[in-house]
């Protein structure tokens, strides 16, 4: 979890090319860059603000849009998928593929990012050509090339030089839908909240599926954007293609339960990575791909981008109207008598003291909440450990009574590493959830607090010094900002390997059977209570990093916003001390980059 406090209105292009108050993105881009070279001109003091301007920057440049692509295998996702980017990156035909999520982000070369469990740095590789990429990602991605995940590969990152990828769209081709092992349809469901959209392939052949019914239903509460592509349109007639669309929309609609209207796609990925390859303009046309990628660019990723835009435009704004702020606090000071400013300086510092107070108790408050957030997650740790044995226990007794003769150390050992994965992959992604959402109820009084200590500071300092003080437009409240990222955990299915013994083997039919349920239930509470200790450290880890982040953040604020704004009159004070002769080269000086940054300011407010 990362905390983040964003310069021009945005909008999209009918061109699926963004736009900020009707300049190309890169222009309004570079615009940031310029307003922080004006202010790092000002000196050292103006440092921060610049920072903060470049920070929104680079907020803009990595403001994608995430989308996830679910499809069971054989339904087309990969030659979609390559499609969509342009080239046959990602390995087709019968090549089965691994529970490993793939992102397709934008970059001037073919590069290659593997990401290995318990590795801190991945691998890497530049690529000359497509076809070198696609084999070397056979080796990660395909049962083939790493047959059940033998190189413990939690995710790759395949860069291209695609166009739709340049517009700020990343895309995921996710696992597991439809697989055998729950915990990957688990793992991928507790995925999907973090991006923007999804889309769900199918195709008419084979009909909509009961499991990917069943997991549509699960889809539809976890991710904000759903919209469908029917493919292999080629297969079939007009007639058959009507026919197979009402079926498909009979299916959201009634056993899925989505209401109209509903984004579907009807297209051929066969033909159109074939008319990609040969830049037949037409067939990429006629295959329907290019109404998909006009969606994603014009409607998804421009919407998206839209209200990103408008959020960096406030938050410019007001970095832009701090700096005038300073600015004018120094002219002020440099118009006054000394001995004025040195009375009101010492008014000031008064205020900077109830500051500190505050925030020092607004520090006790937060340590307050962060001992709360960890009492919620040993609540929610004693809940789980509750619920798996129930759980387990139940699994057990169904196994006995279906077979209570043959069920043995081995079908034991055999039911757990089925069911154990499933049980708290699920469970994680609930508990994470809940304390996530915990987490950000009890951060977002401690944000406002800081907000309103900074603000009692500037307005302090305006009124004391005369000079016009405008509050702050954007919302800077609390908010968790961070790129999606897939999650694996290593659930423990391992039982003590306790052998029977042969006294067992002496006793009675009847009481050999209760031991042996009884060492059974034994070696199942231990194995819930590794697992649920993994998850509660996990989470206790996250939150104490989170609030310890968090409270940095705020106290390093609060002193920045102190240091400069009393450091812009004890700059003007020590300038009139040193050298008098050259305060009205000073003065002009300061107007005229008051004026530059309020004609920033202005523009950002049209």
């Amino acid at each position: 979890m990362n905390i983040t406090g964003d310069v021009l209105d945005g909008t999209a292009s009918p061109h699926g090319v963004d736009t900020m108050n009707g300049l190309p993105a890169r222009v309004a881009t570079d615009a940031f860059a310029t307003a922080a070279v004006q202010l790092r001109a000002l000196g050292g003091d103006f440092e921060p603000l610049a920072r903060r301007l470049e920070d929104l920057r680079r907020r803009r440049e990595q403001g994608r849009f995430h989308l996830a692509v679910l499809g069971q295998f054989k339904r087309g996702k990969s030659t979609f998928l390559n499609a969509l980017i342009g080239e046959p990156v990602l390995p087709t035909a019968s090549v089965p593929v691994t529970a490993i999520p793939t992102f397709l982000r934008h970059s001037p070369e073919r590069r290659l990012r593997v990401m290995l469990r318990g590795r801190a740095d991945p691998i890497e590789a530049i690529f000359e050509d497509c076809a070198a990429l696609r084999a070397e990602l056979e080796q990660y991605v395909t049962e083939r090339g790493n047959p059940k995940n033998q190189r413990d590969v939690e995710s790759v990152e395949v860069s291209l030089p695609s166009a739709l990828l340049g517009r700020g769209v990343v895309l995921i081709d996710t696992p597991g839908i439809g697989s055998t092992f729950r915990h990957n349809t688990e793992a991928t469901l507790n995925f999907l909240p973090q991006c923007d959209a999804a889309v769900f392939l199918v195709s008419a052949d084979p009909p909509m599926t009961e499991t990917e019914v069943e997991f549509l239903k699960l889809v539809r509460a976890r991710v904000a954007r759903l919209f469908f592509v029917l493919n292999k349109k080629d297969y079939l007639d007009d007639q058959e293609l009507a026919d197979a669309l009402a079926f498909f929309r009979g299916v959201l609609t009634g056993p899925v339960g989505l209401s109209e209207p509903l984004d579907v796609f009807c297209v051929s990925s066969k033909l159109a990575i074939e008319a990609r390859m040969r830049g037949d303009p037409a067939a990429w046309t006629r295959s329907g791909l290019g109404e998909v990628e006009q969606h994603l660019t014009n409607f998804l990723a421009g919407e998206k981008t839209a209200v990103l835009n408008r959020a960096l435009a406030r938050k410019a704004r007001d970095v832009l109207s701090e700096a005038v702020m300073r600015i004018r606090l120094a002219l002020r000071a440099l118009e006054m008598p000394i001995e004025e400013i040195e009375r009101r300086l010492s008014v000031f510092d008064r205020t900077l003291e109830e500051a500190r107070l505050q925030r020092q108790i607004a520090a006790d408050l937060l340590a307050g909440d962060h001992r709360r957030l960890q009492e919620v997650i040993e609540s929610l740790a004693e809940r789980l450990r509750g619920e798996a044995r129930r759980h387990f226990e139940g699994v057990l007794a169904v196994a006995l009574t279906r077979d209570r003769e043959r069920f043995g150390e081995s079908e034991l050992r055999a039911t757990m590493a089925e069911e154990v994965p499933g049980f708290f992959e699920h469970h994680a992604g609930r508990m994470t959830s809940e304390v996530g959402a915990r987490v950000a109820e009890a951060l977002r009084p401690h944000q406002r607090r800081a907000d309103e200590l900074i603000e009692n500071v500037r307005r302090a300092a305006a009124e004391l010094f005369e000079i016009p003080y405008r509050a702050p437009d954007s919302d800077s409240a609390f908010e968790i900002v961070r790129d999606p990222y897939w999650e694996t955990h290593r659930w423990s299915s391992t039982l003590s390997p306790l052998p029977p013994g042969w006294l067992e083997g002496l006793m009675p039919a009847r009481l050999r059977e209760r031991r042996r349920a009884r060492r059974w239930r034994h070696q199942i509470a231990d194995l819930i209570m590794v697992n649920v200790e993994n998850l509660r450290w996990s989470l206790r880890q996250s939150v104490d990093q989170t609030v310890r982040r968090f409270g940095s953040a705020l106290d390093e604020r609060l002193a920045d916003t102190i240091e400069a704004t009393r450091g812009a009159i004890r700059a003007a004070l020590d300038e009139r001390r040193a050298r008098s002769e050259l305060v009205a080269a000073q003065r002009e000086r300061l107007a005229a980059a008051a004026a530059e940054l309020e004609r920033m300011a202005s523009a950002l407010s049209s």
